[in-house]
């Protein structure tokens, strides 16, 4: 490895310094993911509605729209949504210092123009905010500098859950930004059937129907107040939380009611060698669900 290439720096991330803000460019997350979820056709475990880490921001990828497709990044550089079509139009709305009621309406008037009319739920989905997007002039702060922090983590993070994710051979997501908790997501399947249970919402039901272990990283909200790595299992082998997991950061936290492995973002931010801790914590909680379930460690590990 060429010694000149030096690790680069995991920016820190308070949430009380940029909570305000992060509320903002959720709510503008979720208009966007929304219409991703409108326009592109269904796949399985929702996977037709995330957004993506980009160059520049998040992207929702192509969208067919009729004879065309569509593009929406945020750029988080130059703080603007970039609209694109495949027939050469580009559009840049602004979204630095402009309230959630003015994003949403710039957006879909943006889209009327380019020949582009849908309708979605336009209200937002699992969060602390219930006002109607049109409706919302209070969610309007924006610190610039922040949001550029949050990107360059989700930059670095997805690089280290990219390469954990090609390590397996069989069925996973994409890496990728659900837009309901703002979390970047990969998830291993076992390729074995959930058992059937009563979900309260067809969303659950969806994203549960196999076998999973998911590990994620999210900034932080109003009930853990820090970023941190996560990992869960579903459905959750007995005796999951007692398993030990790497590296001593690490712990399992039971409060939401099932067994959730915990990497503080510091622990990680703070070390000599952050992708490898962190490739260190999806590797022990992964070895420390097979070594209780029914999944076999084995049979999907890359040949070298």
């Amino acid at each position: 490895m060429d010694s000149s290439i030096k690790t680069p720096l995991y920016p820190s991330l308070d949430l009380d310094k940029w909570e305000e803000t992060k509320k903002t460019i959720h709510l503008f997350i979720q208009i966007i993911g929304k219409i991703r979820l409108t326009l592109c056709p269904k796949a399985n475990h929702w996977w037709h509605a995330p957004l993506y880490v980009s160059v520049r921001g998040l992207t929702t990828r192509p969208i067919p729209y009729g004879d065309k497709v569509l593009e929406m990044e945020f750029d988080f550089i130059h703080h603007v949504l970039s609209i694109k079509t495949s027939d050469g139009h580009h559009e840049l709305i602004k979204i630095n210092n402009v309230s959630v009621s003015e994003f949403y309406k710039s957006v879909f008037k943006t889209l009327k123009g380019l020949g582009i009319e849908l309708s979605i739920n336009a209200i937002p989905y699992d969060n602390e905010s219930k006002i109607a997007f049109e409706e919302n002039h209070i969610n309007d702060q924006y610190d610039a500098e922040y949001v550029n922090r949050f990107w360059k983590i989700l930059v670095l993070v997805n690089t280290v859950f990219e390469r954990f994710r090609a390590k397996y051979t069989g069925k996973s997501t994409p890496v990728q930004l659900y837009w309901h908790h703002l979390d970047l997501v990969v998830t291993r399947f076992s390729g074995n059937l959930s058992p059937e249970r009563s979900w309260p919402t067809n969303v659950e039901r969806e994203a549960y129907s196999h076998e999973v272990i998911s590990f994620g990283f999210w900034a932080g909200d109003e009930n853990i107040r820090e970023p941190a790595f996560y990992a869960y299992m579903y459905p959750e082998p007995e005796g999951l939380e007692k398993q030990k997991i790497k590296p001593n950061e690490a712990t399992w936290n039971t409060d939401p009611g099932y067994a959730m492995a915990l990497l503080p973002y510091e622990a990680v931010r703070l070390s000599e060698s952050p992708e490898s801790k962190i490739m260190e914590f999806l590797d022990s909680v992964y070895e420390a669900g097979c070594s209780i379930s029914d999944w076999d460690s084995g049979k999907f590990e890359m040949l070298a």
